[in-house]
């Protein structure tokens, strides 16, 4: 009757009928209707592939529909809203860490007006498709035919004998011409760009990065930083009118995708983007031109290859939440760089920053750099191109959801799930996040529902990163804390591999929104700390600026870029064997840096040089630990002694 679990690659999709759109919001909730349902968290608008349940049981967003009644006259329609061609049907079980609850077994049928139905047949007989083996993992069944209609129930006839009727599903169909316009649908957008909207595998991938390159080659190249564990080449995009080489006083800037394999429209964005930027700087675009002559560019569209080519080979409604999101080794990577923010917060909870412990540029632990350590080779292959280029702005681009986040990732108090952890630039972090969120066409749109479990509408679709949920390891928090580089993470999408049908929607969504935030970084203030009597620049010179507990360093040609808000600031640069200068620099509304250089006259060298200039002793970390354990137990001691 059915082809359960069939894998396709996602390079045959384009050639079948897509999903309707249960997963990717599509699909309304009005057009989702059940027999029963236990209570409205397991309702039918609840039956939707991949949605996710909140932590608790028992709310308004459990993890699929759920039947109020255990017998098989259960089901679960979906409105097409238009007559349409189905060829087939995907399922889930329900998604709870609580209870397990998945249909084994199910019948579908057909109606074009709610009131006559009629069973799907396998010849003569009514077919009955093999449902789901456990609660997460997809199973695709093929419709012996393609069948037209307007409606499609799901009739579960059995399920996992210690559980109850529950599923989440997609369903495939091709929708008919309708050139009378009889039925209401939204109508698909007309993509304005002529760009490759497919999924690219990775030799796919390599071959529209060298086609990119060959028509633009005077403002492309194309480089490697490292390889996966299992040898694929992680390649970069670079796009600027001087490819290779750093220019004195253009900020350099960096868009990172796919850290989590399954989460793939950040790849096909930034493949996208690539084209875009080159066909549009070769039709003389004002906009791209000034972007690509002002910025050096850098888009990594792949950081963890061998977790994508997994979820490829699956395809974009068969991958599951999670199948491809790790390392071939199983490395979760956004959870893999080292934690810097223990550190620091132990140093600012003796008073030690920034006198004895630096505020910015914290050197990695020891432990770290050993070869034996659980370090991805993804991992040290970003680590080591963060440190390689002078990056001032950055964004990770995710899926699962629509929201932007900004750091701190991580909680500081360590037992906590969530709590709200901002960084000393938290003004600059949430107008970078802001930027993005409200120029993203689905994010701003009034009419969009919840992906999952979480409101971030509320909040303007921002949240700082700690208050959602902890994340220890972020690269997020290494690349503020370990270099210049600002970075936040997108969420893109609902859906971690929306369907290629829906690729060039998701381009018109988020076009804008990646240009916007490209350009921002040129706000605040930049320039180039100079010997006063060499003129030459000065490398890893500090720049402080007054009231913000976060230092910035100099690049090679001592040029910096030092991202601010609008309004005036005090801004101080020093650099050991030379006088520190404070000059005001004010930073205007409009998106244009202000200028705020400096001539530093040396000086001989005075009593201690300082955390700024010098790194701290590579125990103090271990000292400050222990330090705060015992300050910890003689509270306890003094508690427990009692009045």
């Amino acid at each position: 009757a059915g082809q359960g679990g069939e894998e396709k690659g996602a390079e045959e999709e384009a050639e079948e009928c897509p999903p309707l759109g249960l997963e990717s919001l599509r699909v309304l909730d009005s057009q989702l209707r059940a027999s029963s349902d236990k209570r409205y968290g397991l309702g039918a608008h609840r039956g939707r592939l991949n949605i996710q349940s909140g932590l608790y049981d028992g709310d308004f967003f459990d993890g699929g529909w759920c039947a109020g009644q255990e017998d098989k006259e259960q089901w679960l329609e979906i409105d097409a809203r238009r007559l349409t061609n189905f060829t087939g049907v995907i399922t889930q079980g329900l998604n709870s860490i609580w209870t397990y609850d998945w249909v084994t077994s199910y019948k579908v049928q057909f109606s074009n007006d709610t009131h006559t139905w009629q069973p799907c047949r396998n010849g003569t007989e009514e077919a009955v498709f093999p449902g789901n083996k456990d609660p997460e993992t997809p199973v695709l069944n093929l419709l012996p035919s393609p069948v037209v209609a307007r409606y499609i129930r799901i009739n579960p006839q059995t399920w996992f004998e210690n559980g109850t009727i529950c599923l989440r599903a997609e369903v495939l169909g091709c929708p008919l011409p309708d050139p009378n316009n009889i039925y209401y649908w939204p109508s698909d957008p007309v993509p304005t760009d002529k760009l490759d909207f497919r999924h690219h595998n990775y030799k796919e991938m390599r071959k529209l990065m060298k086609r990119v390159n060959d028509e633009c080659p005077n403002i492309t190249r194309v480089y490697s930083i490292g390889k996966s564990y299992l040898g694929l080449k992680m390649y970069v995009m670079e796009i600027s009118d001087n490819p290779g080489q750093h220019e004195v006083g253009e900020p350099e800037f960096r868009y990172v995708a796919g850290m989590h394999g399954n989460e793939v429209l950040g790849r096909e964005l930034l493949l996208n983007l690539m084209e875009y930027l080159c066909r549009e700087f070769r039709r003389g675009n004002p906009r791209v031109v000034r972007l690509v002559t002002e910025t050096r560019i850098h888009l990594l569209p792949s950081m963890n290859p061998d977790g994508y080519e997994t979820a490829y080979k699956l395809g974009s409604e068969l991958s599951g939440w999670a199948m491809g999101r790790w390392t071939y080794e199983g490395i979760d990577l956004n959870h893999n760089f080292a934690d810097l923010n223990t550190a620091l917060w132990d140093a600012e909870d003796n008073d030690l920053v920034p006198h004895e412990f630096p505020n910015h540029y914290i050197p990695i632990p020891e432990y770290y750099t050993f070869a034996n350590a659980t370090v991805a080779p993804e991992t040290r292959a970003v680590i080591d191109w963060m440190q390689r280029y002078p990056f001032v702005l950055s964004a990770n681009l995710h899926g699962g959801e629509l929201v932007v986040t900004y750091p701190f990732d991580m909680t500081r108090t360590y037992w906590k799930a969530q709590e709200l952890t901002p960084t000393a630039d938290d003004g600059v972090f949430r107008w970078l996040a802001t930027v993005y969120a409200t120029s993203n066409l689905a994010m701003a749109s009034e009419e969009r529902r919840l992906c999952h479990y979480d409101d971030f509408m509320r909040s303007g679709n921002i949240i700082n990163g700690a208050n959602w949920h902890t994340v220890p390891g972020s690269m997020n928090d290494f690349s503020y804390l370990h270099t210049n580089c600002f970075e936040i993470t997108v969420e893109l999408s609902c859906d971690k591999f929306p369907h290629a049908s829906e690729l060039p929607a998701e381009w018109e969504n988020n076009r804008e929104s990646l240009l916007l935030y490209m350009e921002q970084v040129h706000r605040g203030i930049k320039g180039v700390v100079r010997d006063a009597e060499t003129e030459q620049g000065i490398a890893n010179a500090i720049i402080s600026v007054d009231g913000i507990n976060h230092d910035i360093r100099t690049a090679t040609d001592g040029d910096y870029w030092r991202l601010l808000n609008p309004g005036e600031y005090e801004v101080t640069a020093r650099a050991e064997g030379y006088e520190a200068a404070t000059r005001p620099c004010r930073v205007p509304f409009h998106n244009e840096p202000t200028a705020c250089s400096f001539l530093l006259h040396r000086h001989r060298p005075r009593g201690r040089a300082g955390a700024a200039s010098r790194p701290p002793p590579p125990d103090l970390p271990l000292r400050l630990r222990r330090r705060r354990l015992r300050r910890l137990r003689a509270q306890r001691r003094h508690v427990g002694a009692g009045p």
